[in-house]
Formats: C-alpha cells, structure tokens, sequence
C-alpha cells in the first residue's frame, strides 16, 4: 500500500492592471482596480474585493468592467469562493467572450466545485482560442480523468508535454494515470521527468515510491520515501507510504517508528493504527495491537471485514 497523492494544479493567470494609475486616494474605477490588485499582490484578499466592487459600481467602460471582473473573480478564486469566481468569470466573459484566460480560469473554479462537464467545456473553449496552451491541456486531462477518461486524459497529458517539454505537473499526473493502469515502468520514467525538472517535487518522490514498491523495489521506494520527507516533513502520508515498505522489509520497529508519527500528524489516521496493530500482534503485544485496532475500526468502521481473518487467528478481542 502506499499514499497517492493528488496534484495541486490551481494554476492562475494574471488579471489586467492599468498602469499609472494613483492608487493611494482612489476615486475611479481604474484606480479601485489598481490598488485592488496591489492588496491582492500583498495578500490582503477582502480588501482587493472591496476595491474591485467599488470599482464595478463606478461603472467603467466595457473592457475596464470586464478586467475588473476578472480580478475580482481571481480574489474570490484565492478564497475558495468557487461559486462567486465562477459568477465573475461569467460576467467578464459576456462582455469580452475572446479572452482565452476567461474560460480557462473559470473552468478551474468549476472544476474545484465539482462541476466536472462543464470545466471540460470552458477548458476546450480555451483551447479553441489558444490552441497552444499546455495548462488547459493538463487541467482539461485531470477533469476528464475525474471522469473516468482516462484515455483522453492520457492524450491531454501527452499534449501538455509535447508544448512544454519541462512541464513538470503534466509528467506527474499523466505518471498517476499511468501508475493506476499499472504500467509501472512507465510512471517511474514520467515521474523521474517530473523531478528532472522539479527536484523539490515531494509528491513525484511519494508516487514513484509507490511505484517502485509495487514492483517489489522496496529499496528504491524508501529512498524516494526519505526525499519526500527531507522535502515535506510534516506529512503523515509520506511516513505511512515509507512505514508500508519498511514493513515489507520487515524493519517492523521502523515501521512502527513511521506509523506512529503518521498517527502524531494525522491523529484520523485509521490505516496506521490498523497497520500498526497488526505488527504489535506479531510481537506479541496484544493489549497494544487490541488498542489500535479499536481505534482504526472507530475511525473508519469499513475496515474490520479487512482485518477480519488476522484478528481472529491471532485471537484479538477488539471491542465492536
């Protein structure tokens, strides 16, 4: 067993800032928008949307309006706001439905809300203005791979590549696809591509782990492992995948060691307490391996038929 860990692709383009603008004491729309776009650039969100709104209701001509909008729409995506982005975007897009940026932004807020077809509709929109544009691409992939497409995320993916060579997430998500169809060889090249071009890319180090765990590298896995760690020590998804292998290679202290700090990181952990039960069993510690078991199964009950068999050879008495 080993952590997936999924992409982060929330890639944004910049909005449109109109230069020389006095941004200080405000009193147009193109100066609300302005400094609006300083307060975001500071990290000061609500104070951005504030100034965008002002700025919307100053009533600027069409092209200001819609860059406006899309301002606003990017500070609201920032947020998590996905239902106000995607009202933005829509309205920037109906005063200036030309604008590639427009429906590839709000194609990520409707891909974050759930709304899988639609996101696929604004990324291909996308792409028939700007047929050369690899993060629509890569985006439009991991929606239809949502989906169940994984074919026609394999072909997004590829395209990705093919106009940008170094692009380091679409090796690492077509790698995902790749390692889930169990083409092994090739996901641990894609991933390698991947760190090739992103050497700090803890979550192509935890993926080619798995990978070369699943084909009994457990070696090559802890290496990838421990980079994972030395990049992102605060992850407990890392120390499980890393105790899964020392398990296998039967360093159980280890891998009790390294399900213990997943447990300390992610107290919810339901796995490492039933991985770890299950070594404690196997030393012997049965009060220890009775405990942890009660834990994993009150976390995520679906787990006792799992651990059914070994609970009753090892005459376990885990509470229902």
């Amino acid at each position: 067993m080993f952590t997936k860990i999924t992409p982060l692709l929330l890639v944004l383009i910049l909005g449109l800032q109109f230069a020389g603008a006095q941004t200080k004491s405000p009193r147009t729309a193109e100066q609300y928008n302005d400094r609006g776009l300083e307060r975001q650039n500071a990290g000061e969100i609500d104070g951005a949307i504030e100034d965008f709104t002002t700025a919307i209701s100053l009533r600027p001509v069409p092209l200001l309006l819609a860059a406006i909008y899309y301002n606003r729409a990017n500070a609201k995506l920032s947020k998590n706001d996905f239902a106000g982005a995607v009202a933005d975007y829509s309205k920037a897009i109906e005063i200036q439905p030309g604008d590639y940026a427009q429906y590839y932004n709000r194609g990520m807020a409707l891909l974050a809300k759930g709304d899988v077809d639609a996101a696929i509709t604004d990324f291909s929109k996308a792409l028939e203005l700007h047929p050369k544009f690899p993060l629509a691409f890569s985006n439009r992939g991991t929606a239809r791979k949502t989906k169940g497409d994984v074919e026609g995320a394999l072909s997004d993916y590829t395209r990705a590549i093919e106009l940008d060579p170094k692009y380091s997430d679409a090796y690492y998500n077509r790698g995902a696809v790749l390692q889930e169809k169990k083409e092994l060889d090739a996901a641990i090249a894609d991933y390698s591509k991947a760190l090739e071009f992103a050497p700090k890319f803890s979550d192509a180090y935890v993926n080619r782990g798995g990978a070369r765990q699943a084909k009994g590298d457990l070696d090559g896995a802890l290496s990838d492992y421990n980079h994972a760690i030395d990049l992102k020590a605060d992850d407990a998804g890392v120390y499980y995948a890393r105790a899964t292998a020392l398990q296998a290679k039967k360093d159980l202290n280890g891998a009790v060691a390294d399900y213990s700090k997943a447990i300390q990181l992610d107290p919810r952990s339901a796995l490492a307490y039933a991985n770890r039960a299950v070594i404690e069993a196997e030393q012997g510690r049965n009060a220890e391996a009775t405990s942890d078991f009660s834990k994993a199964f009150q976390i995520e009950p679906s787990l006792r038929s799992s651990f059914k068999k070994f609970i009753q050879t090892r005459h376990l008495k885990v509470l229902p």
